[in-house]
């Protein structure tokens, strides 16, 4: 397979994970020409199975995977104080006691052996460098793979691991930012890209702040072969955001985004609301633990249409979110490019 010769559009909807990309909303992305993407990070290997052969019944067209590289966990002391904030955001929502997420986080080398089972047409990889090893494993089964990188020195890395395609993250993305470095200079998308192009020979495709067809055409210009588009996608018909996150972007007044740690111990953007307020006001504890001691509360609070206890993930241009479905949004996309 060519890279991306199959695409009618140069758009990849971004992979986000938490339920966002159902299988319903993967395949209507792919039937309408752009290439859609399953957030798997958090899922188990039966779940990531069961979610690849429901695309694959319901469109022919490639798709993309999208995993986390596993980080280091260190011992934190600052458990108890974020508990201590939930607890009373927790009563808001429910009479039951409290309990933290008790489920272990899947095992990366199982998910990533699911993923070669169902042979996959692309697999991308996000917070970190996979090792060659893994990445040879993946092509020689003819399937593509992308990883993420947040400055020039990371795209250099995943060059050497001999990835097929490094996505640029600028800092305008919303959701976590794919950094694995020990610094981030948080590069907006355009000084990313051209940076970026200077220092690897790999092909780029470029993701922050990309809400419409002209801004594609930009970033095509700098040099972009495809436009990795997340926000743009999360208050479509097709969308498995739930309606009070959905509502909570189309909102106005709109307020700006911001970068937090609050809701996972690692820096993403989000739009500011009770609950981000509420853990910044303790030390945050690392991530993955902090992800796992907020992820009851926001489950909840998504069925008890309490957007102001959700993780509000959303880029910088999330205030050009239409409620639309994936076949007319891709549509005005191809309209604007032309």
């Amino acid at each position: 397979m060519s890279l991306f010769s199959f695409l009618q559009l140069p758009i990849i909807q971004a992979p986000m994970a938490g339920g966002i990309t159902t299988p319903e909303f993967v395949a209507a992305v792919c039937n309408a020409g752009a290439l859609g993407s399953m957030g798997a990070g958090y899922m188990t290997p039966q779940q990531i199975k069961s979610d690849i052969q429901k695309i694959k019944a319901l469109t022919s067209k490639p798709f993309q995977v999208n995993l986390f590289i596993p980080e280091i966990t260190p011992a934190d002391e600052n458990i108890t104080l974020m508990k201590n904030r939930i607890l009373p955001l927790w009563a808001q929502v429910s009479k039951d006691s409290w309990t933290e997420e008790s489920t272990p986080p899947p095992s990366f080398e199982e998910q990533a052996e699911a993923l070669l089972e169902e042979k996959i047409p692309i697999f991308s990889f996000t917070f970190g460098c996979l090792s060659p090893h893994w990445v040879q494993r993946f092509q020689k089964q003819g399937c593509l793979v992308l990883g993420t990188a947040t400055t020039p020195e990371e795209a250099k890395q995943l060059e050497q691991a001999g990835v097929d395609a490094i996505v640029c993250q600028g800092q305008e993305a919303g959701g976590h930012r794919g950094n694995f470095s020990p610094h981030d200079p948080l590069y907006s998308l355009m000084p990313l890209l051209l940076l970026t192009k200077q220092a690897v020979k790999t092909p780029l495709i470029a993701a922050g702040g990309i809400m419409n067809g002209h801004a594609v055409k930009a970033i095509l210009l700098l040099g972009a072969i495809a436009a990795q588009m997340g926000t743009a996608f999360l208050t479509t018909t097709e969308s498995g955001a739930s309606s009070s996150y959905k509502e909570a972007i189309l909102k106005k007044p709109q307020v700006p985004t911001k970068l937090t740690k609050a809701f996972t111990g690692k820096v993403a953007r989000a739009i500011p609301n009770l609950l981000m307020h509420t853990l910044e006001e303790v030390p945050i504890p690392s991530y993955p633990t902090s992800h796992f001691l907020t992820s009851n509360l926001r489950q909840l609070a998504s069925k008890k249409n309490r957007p102001d206890l959700l993780s509000l993930w959303a880029g910088q241009g999330y205030p050009l979110c239409q409620e639309i479905s994936v076949r007319d949004l891709i549509h005005r996309i191809s309209q604007e490019l032309i």
